[in-house]
């Protein structure tokens, strides 16, 4: 415990004055070209709107096992309580819901309650990952309240390459992902395969038992239940010169969590596993003009769907074909029943223009969702749909300072029109730059949160419902930063405060909220209702301080998140106004990392890296808070092998050195899942030539000539 102590003491020595990991060599991350603060192309030292980059890179070095570690880890202003329902994400104190995660530029699609399934990304798979803090409607619309994050993929830029990633640690933790790129012509194509599997753990027997004098100490539930899951993937690109490129898209995504049978019928007896089934397809392309400016065309469809997979005979409940409830039906082992189909289709029509010191953005968007919920929509489904029309300028008259201003024109089919403007700006002062940022945000109710209703039986019975009053939630978000850049040292501060209204929220109302049958059928067992509410305002405020510093072959820096937040919302009971810390705010975050990296043959090379995360107390309104934690990480990287077409990398490492286990009773939040101590290695094996594939026996052997003499 003393060593921890310590260890913890100068992880926040050193966060008070060093910062965020972007890359292991400072030079190359400056001048990484950045996409996501304007939707055009900067250098990340002059990007208008401050940009945090985890490069490629820095992801090989630290060998995440997830992009919630990822995140987690390289991130302090990101916090995670991963569990079946999702990721619980948060950022600078928003939760998930008002994060938008975008997978190169498009919409992740797909949550439940509220959370999305970062499942569907694969570690493997990214190139690096680009985080844009505070509101950013006036660009991406709706969701984009908290910031974006932005998962920009590897592309196959030609030839045949062939790729096997294998990765195995504790608990049976096994990450497969295989990739075949191939060309052909004016032809390519990148097909990709991951499969997850995580036996699970369990840290503690002990559940929570408000109802019970008793306490339960031999429960069966896990902290992590067991899982599995994979995803096929395909993108076929076709240039027909090097102005214009056209492309199609697909994915395909299954995932099972399996969860054990206990013996407590109120408290850890599972009669249902979860499964979940994604598609989504994509097409569009890209027109560049003898003058540089750039005309794009997106379309794309996703689904989400999730499933209750029955284990035994479950008696749950329904809507018949006019809408009535119906309690205690009747599901058999084997079958499934459906408890939400999502789907999103969207078509984005956007042109980048150049001018003498302007660069115009125009576009047109649409986007439709529809909800199908059998037992949980009395309507039994439910859709919205959203049309917008954005301009924005970025203007650089003077050499030292670029002004960027965007507006949004949106209707939504339930809420109407709103106009959401925004306004970045930066001067450069030798090594110096400053930004600020005034955004608003707006974001109309989901679906869910307006139609939902279900009963969670776990620890104790409570309902959750939909509020068809909702009004949208607004935002206005500022921020003042700096940066200095100077002899391979890297320091940012930014400060930062978003107000919102009308922030919705699940707030506890009286039993009196719920239907009438369910409280007949439950009676003084329903303990609880929760019912998504406006809150009156709500307010988060804080600072994000980063630094690191390059030297050679060393490279260290630590980030330190400061957080405070606060939100009214109005008790019905009381008939006053209470304030509230918004659920998840942990007030204090850090990252340190030192990594090392040398070259000792042309057929060898080593890379050491050890990180570490801290967090303080998380807050919560109920079921206790999340435990403060540490979780210090060292890893290995051993690039093997010369050869012009073939690379070997092995990683491996340890994670959780000091062991630490968070044993707070199933049923209560958490500070972290982690298991303890647990070791991984992955072995990547990679075959890449620059030949492309020939199909035409008129050329054959003029190719192979060709191919011989470049070889």
């Amino acid at each position: 415990m003393r060593i921890r102590r310590v260890a913890l003491g100068l992880a926040l020595l050193c966060c008070a004055a060093m910062g965020r990991s972007q890359d292991v060599l400072l030079s190359d991350t400056l001048e990484t070209v950045v996409v996501t603060g304007t939707g055009t192309k900067h250098l990340l030292k002059d990007a208008p709107v401050e940009t945090e980059v985890i490069s490629g890179r820095t992801l090989r070095q630290y060998g995440g096992q997830s992009l919630e570690d990822i995140l987690g880890s390289l991130s302090a202003s990101f916090a995670f309580n991963e569990g079946d329902m999702g990721s619980q994400m948060q950022l600078n104190g928003l939760g998930n819901s008002y994060i938008l995660v975008l997978i190169d530029g498009k919409r992740l699609t797909g949550d439940v309650g509220g959370q999305n399934d970062l499942s569907l990304i694969d570690p493997h798979n990214i190139e690096r990952i680009e985080i844009v803090k505070g509101a950013s409607s006036a660009l991406y619309g709706s969701d984009a309240i908290a910031g974006v994050v932005n998962i920009i993929t590897r592309r196959h830029e030609g030839g045949i390459m062939l790729e096997n990633s294998t990765r195995y640690g504790s608990y049976n933790d096994v990450r497969q992902h295989n990739s075949v790129g191939l060309a052909w012509g004016k032809w390519k194509s990148l097909t990709g395969f991951q499969l997850q599997h995580s036996d699970g753990w369990q840290n503690t027997s002990v559940e929570n038992t408000p109802s019970s004098a008793t306490p339960v100490t031999d429960s069966r539930s896990m902290t992590v239940n067991r899982h599995t899951s994979w995803q096929l993937s395909e993108q076929l690109t076709f240039a027909p010169s090097e102005d214009l490129e056209f492309y199609l898209a697909g994915t395909l995504h299954r995932k099972g969590i399996y969860r054990p049978k206990g013996k407590y019928p109120k408290y850890d007896v599972k009669t249902f596993d979860l499964k979940y089934e994604n598609a989504s397809a994509a097409l569009g392309g890209q027109w560049r003009t003898e003058r540089g400016d750039l005309l794009t065309l997106d379309i794309d469809w996703a689904q989400h769907a999730y499933y209750h997979a029955f284990t035994s005979t479950t008696l749950t409940e329904g809507f018949d074909a006019d809408g009535l409830l119906i309690l205690d039906f009747p599901y058999f082992a084997g079958q499934r029943l459906l408890q939400s189909n999502q789907q999103r289709t969207t078509a984005q029509l956007k042109g980048v223009f150049n001018f003498p010191n302007h660069r115009l953005s125009a576009g047109l968007e649409a986007r439709f969702d529809h909800l199908k919920a059998p037992t949980s929509l009395a309507s039994r489904t439910a859709s919205d749909n959203t049309e917008a029309l954005y301009v924005q300028d970025e203007w650089s008259q003077l050499h030292w300072l670029w002004l960027t201003g965007g507006l949004r024109l949106c209707r939504n089919e339930g809420f109407g029109w709103r106009l959401t403007p925004k306004l970045s700006a930066m001067a450069r002062l030798g090594n110096v730059r400053l930004r600020a940022t005034w955004s608003q945000g707006f974001k109309t109710p989901t679906l869910k949160e307006m139609n939902y209703r279900y009963i969670r039986e776990m620890t104790n019975i409570v309902m959750y419902l939909g509020n068809e009053n909702l009004k949208p939630q607004t935002s206005n978000y500022f921020s003042l930063g700096g940066e200095l850049t100077h002899h391979g040292f890297n320091f940012t501060v930014t400060a930062y405060v978003n107000r919102l209204d009308n922030m919705i929220a699940l707030a506890t109302v009286s039993t009196s909220a719920a239907p009438a049958a369910y409280r007949e059928q439950y009676g003084e067992m329903l303990n609880k209702v929760r019912r998504y509410e406006n809150m009156e305002d709500a307010r988060t405020m804080g600072v994000d301080i980063s630094a690191s510093y390059t030297r050679k072959e060393w490279t260290a820096g630590a980030s330190y998140s400061y957080l405070d937040t606060k939100a009214h919302v109005y008790d019905s009971d009381a008939e006053r106004l209470e304030r509230v810390v918004i659920d998840g705010m942990a007030r204090h975050k850090g990252n340190v990392f030192v990594t090392w990296e040398h070259r000792f043959s042309p057929s060898y090379a080593l890379g050491l890296g050890l990180y570490g995360r801290m967090s303080s107390r998380r807050f919560y309104a109920l079921d206790g808070n999340g435990r403060p934690f540490q979780i210090w990480r060292l890893t290995t990287s051993h690039n093997l092998g010369h050869s012009r077409t073939m690379t070997y990398r092995l990683e491996a490492g340890i994670d959780n050195i000091f062991n630490h286990v968070d044993r707070t009773p199933h049923g209560l939040h958490l500070g972290t899942t982690s298991p303890g101590t647990t070791v991984f290695a992955t072995l990547t094996v990679r075959f890449k030539t620059n030949k492309s594939l020939k199909f035409s026996n008129k050329h054959k052997s003029n190719s192979k000539n060709q191919n011989d003499e470049e070889d």
